[in-house]
């Protein structure tokens, strides 16, 4: 197995323009991402798969810093970019992360890897694992794992723009194709906001790493969750946020 991390990135996000490259602990949201994709040993690569506007040669950049492939592709089809890089990159197994996330945590991805390598070794079936189909994980630890092949008919069959602009709706919405399988925490943290998409995250989210970043470290989640429940009134800061499901999409 081969799994290749794919990492999506873009300045022109809608809500927060510019995200990925705003500033924590003097690295880029970005830099951090990939920083914490890196810890995990299990991925045998890491694309950013960023778009071929203008705008976007900054993230080109960044990843040339970041010592990391990256590919350029369509701003409105990602599930043709990802589908295109992982071509590009000869994965057998994707690893679908978001780069509005900087506090991923390489931990529970690597637990995902080894389940779902081990799982296909002793032949169960399985075309797509994730953390967040019901959800237990903190949002900003999602991670998506599916095969090469998976990809490939979603990128043929998927007809729908949000299925197209969003990687894999197409997938987790047919389980009747597809065999899915659902990465469950121990204790639920599903309540936790922990993603990057408004002025509000970014706020929750400085506070964290100013308070819990050493340069050249990674902290993972439980120290996230402890300084939190610490400091209980940060959650108001971001808790009004909300977020489409695009699970909920019928059309």
């Amino acid at each position: 197995m081969k799994p290749v991390a794919i990492i999506q990135a873009r300045m022109s996000s809608t809500r927060l323009p510019g995200k990925v490259m705003k500033q924590l602990g003097g690295k880029s949201v970005l830099s951090h991402v990939i920083s914490r994709v890196k810890s995990c040993s299990l991925v045998d690569k890491i694309v950013v798969a960023t778009t071929t506007s203008l705008a976007d040669d900054v993230i080109v950049a960044e990843a040339g810093k970041c010592d990391v492939k990256f590919f350029r592709g369509s701003e409105e089809d990602v599930l043709e970019r990802y589908y295109l890089a992982a071509k590009q990159y000869q994965a057998d197994v994707v690893v679908r992360v978001t780069s509005d996330c900087p506090l991923f945590d390489s931990e529970v991805l690597t637990r995902m890897l080894e389940y779902f390598e081990a799982e296909r070794v002793n032949g169960l079936q399985i075309d797509y694992l994730s953390n967040c189909l019901n959800r237990s994980y903190p949002r900003g630890l999602d991670a998506e794992v599916f095969t090469f092949s998976v990809l490939e008919q979603a990128f043929k069959e998927a007809d729908k723009a949000y299925q197209r602009e969003h990687v894999t709706p197409y997938i987790y919405q047919h389980p009747e194709i597809f065999s899915l399988y659902n990465q469950v925490n121990d204790d639920d943290l599903s309540d936790y906001r922990l993603t990057l998409d408004t002025e509000d995250d970014w706020k929750l989210i400085e506070k964290i790493y100013k308070n819990l970043y050493r340069e050249g470290e990674i902290f993972a989640t439980d120290k996230v969750v402890a300084f939190l429940k610490a400091n209980p009134e940060l959650l108001l800061i971001n808790t009004h946020v909300k977020q489409k499901d695009l699970r909920d999409y019928t059309t």
